[in-house]
């Protein structure tokens, strides 16, 4: 049955390129390519304008004119929803966690640049921060505003219908390149990437798939397949994934945004193997995760693995590599 289609706005530059990385292929001895979301197009690009691109065509046609979003101080969701925002010309509040932060840094000077406003709260309890959204919430829908709340990572069934998306814009390009995708690695944090690649790894023939945990969060594997399941059935297609098939490896480190020795390590590797960029937050760890399961000989000999680089990339002018 052939999937429907949801209205979503075109916010990023797709395709993004795909390409084979020679140098990690030949260190891991895996044949290792790499999928270059960082490079959508909006703000330093990220995966989130995949989902950004449902949500905010829901919003455009419901008539909100006002965006929420929440995030830690470094949230590069934050910020690109805000560049969205900013693109769309809708009016957009940052509630962020400020707890750890220490001055403007990273992903808060590009808020800055696009003068958006940010509200802070001092907390390491995310029911706080959407507390204080409700607040807001209330305060704009008394002046006559319509504000719409996107929760954190854009992680819900629609936007994970990005990455549906995304596989299947990788599949066509595998194929244009002469390989077939037999594994995709990518980084699992709020859930809603890790979901939508799952269903659109299924759709796509099957495409084992792992997701390398970098955050704390409880009932994780129920999540990604809730979010998987309900983003199949928004498009008409059966929800059939099962809780096994969420495959979770934990490389999270000392902490949720807290660099860890061996992302620092993987991140140096792919800048002197490829000239390539990653993250103290999520690449960075994911890659890490990669490697070590690399000579842990968790893929099989001759697979054709894809990394997916989400983005982040402004954290590296924040937090210490």
């Amino acid at each position: 049955m052939a999937a429907k289609k949801i209205e979503k706005l075109h916010l990023g530059f797709y395709p993004t390129p795909m390409v084979r990385l020679d140098g990690i292929s030949k260190e891991t001895g895996v044949n290792c390519y790499i999928k270059r979301d960082d490079l959508c197009g909006i703000a330093f690009g990220g995966n989130k304008v995949r989902k950004l691109e449902y949500l905010l065509a829901h919003a455009k046609a419901e008539g909100y004119d006002t965006v929420l979003t929440s995030g830690g101080a470094q949230s590069n969701h934050a910020t690109l929803t805000a560049a969205c925002c900013r693109k769309l010309g809708l009016d957009v509040i940052l509630v962020l966690k400020q707890r750890g932060e220490t001055g403007k840094k990273g992903n808060l000077v590009l808020d800055d640049i696009m003068n958006v406003e940010v509200v802070f709260v001092d907390t390491d309890d995310y029911s706080d921060v959407y507390a204080e959204a409700d607040r807001i919430i209330e305060k704009l829908k008394a002046k006559g505003k319509k504000p719409y709340m996107i929760p954190v990572g854009g992680s819900v069934p629609l936007g994970a219908l990005g990455y549906y998306d995304a596989v299947g814009e990788m599949a066509v390009q595998a194929k244009e390149m002469g390989f077939t995708i037999n594994h995709i690695i990518c980084a699992s944090g709020s859930g809603g990437t890790h979901g939508g690649v799952l269903l659109g790894a299924k759709v796509n023939g099957g495409i084992k798939v792992t997701g390398v945990v970098v955050s704390v969060e409880v009932e994780f594997q129920q999540e990604i397949c809730r979010l998987a399941n309900e983003a199949a059935e928004l498009i008409g297609l059966k929800p059939d994934i099962a809780l096994e098939e969420v495959v979770l490896k934990e490389y999270i480190g000392p902490g949720y945004a807290i660099p860890s020795a061996e992302g620092s390590a993987a991140i140096r590797l792919m800048a002197e193997r490829e000239g390539i960029f990653l993250d103290p937050v999520y690449t960075g760890k994911t890659f890490a995760g990669f490697l070590d399961l690399c000579k842990k000989g968790y893929f099989t000999p001759g697979e054709n693995v894809v990394f997916i680089h989400t983005g982040g990339t402004p954290a590296l002018f924040a937090l210490p590599v």
